[in-house]
């Protein structure tokens, strides 16, 4: 699927996914030309079934209802998504289903959600967005902002604040060193500035709670064949593993039966 732009026509920023294999993003191009979603090659991902290990193929994911855990990266990667009225797709899992509108402007690309469930239905999603960009990118979010940081393949949860954690400057990401981590930052928004190109994500859910998580694997993951990715993604909830979660670190489903929250994205090129 190609995005709908509000005016009818196809301008602005150039989403696509791949709805028959989990919904995946697999093109996010600013106006200017630059595509912003990483790939890798995945031969297990075209033949995935749900129960199936995750496959990565890079672009963005639709994790729900959990990002690490059980399933890892959630239940809607693996099944397919149809495509239910103008411009929407969605997927139905065991306990929700999840619909999605994309549509784009110059420079902007908004994302409207909805999750149908049972009232009081609980669950964490994240837009798994692994981003194309250079060892000399930065991440900006709000300075000081909390943050909880879990190192890959630790058991031990590190509390802080942006940008700078157990010595750590997580702002930078540079060239590879043999470290994989993961952190969630209590902030709805990120800026990620790559030479003269800006990609920014925002997130609006009244009523439930929202940070941004950050995947930053510099050739330390997997063990047996590292690679280098770059995650930045807007989250409802505040935790990894909705199995963890706290009281406040999910988001919950109200007596209506639906959530709805707003992503969006902007992209720049300073010239």
């Amino acid at each position: 699927m190609v995005s709908d732009a509000t005016s009818g026509a196809v301008t602005g920023p150039q989403v696509v996914t791949d709805a028959a294999h989990g919904g995946r993003w697999t093109s996010l191009r600013a106006d200017g030309g630059r595509e912003w979603l990483w790939h890798r090659d995945e031969p297990r991902r075209d033949g995935v079934r749900p129960g199936d290990a995750f496959a990565d193929a890079g672009g963005l994911e639709e994790c729900v209802p959990t990002v690490r855990g059980t399933p890892d990266h959630g239940v809607a990667w693996s099944r397919p998504w149809v495509r239910v009225g103008a411009g929407e797709e969605a997927v139905d899992c065991p306990d929700f289903r999840l619909v999605r509108r994309i549509r784009t402007r110059p420079g902007r690309t908004a994302v409207d959600y909805r999750l149908t469930a049972e009232p009081g239905y609980r669950f964490l999603w994240a837009a798994h967005a692994l981003l194309d960009v250079s060892e000399a990118a930065t991440v900006e979010l709000r300075d000081r902002a909390g943050l909880s940081l879990y190192p890959d393949g630790g058991s031990d949860t590190v509390r802080g604040q942006w940008p700078r954690v157990g010595g750590v400057r997580l702002d930078r990401l540079g060239p590879d060193d043999g470290t994989a981590l993961g952190a969630v930052i209590n902030t709805p928004e990120a800026a990620v500035h790559d030479g003269p190109d800006t990609l920014t994500l925002a997130l609006e859910a009244p009523g439930q709670p929202v940070s941004i998580a950050l995947w930053r694997n510099l050739g330390g993951f997997p063990d047996d064949a590292p690679y280098r990715s770059v995650g930045v993604e807007p989250m409802l909830g505040r935790v990894f593993d909705l199995a963890a979660a706290g009281e406040e670190d999910a988001a919950r489903v109200p007596a209506a039966g639906e959530v709805r929250w707003r992503l969006t994205m902007t992209t720049t090129h300073r010239r």
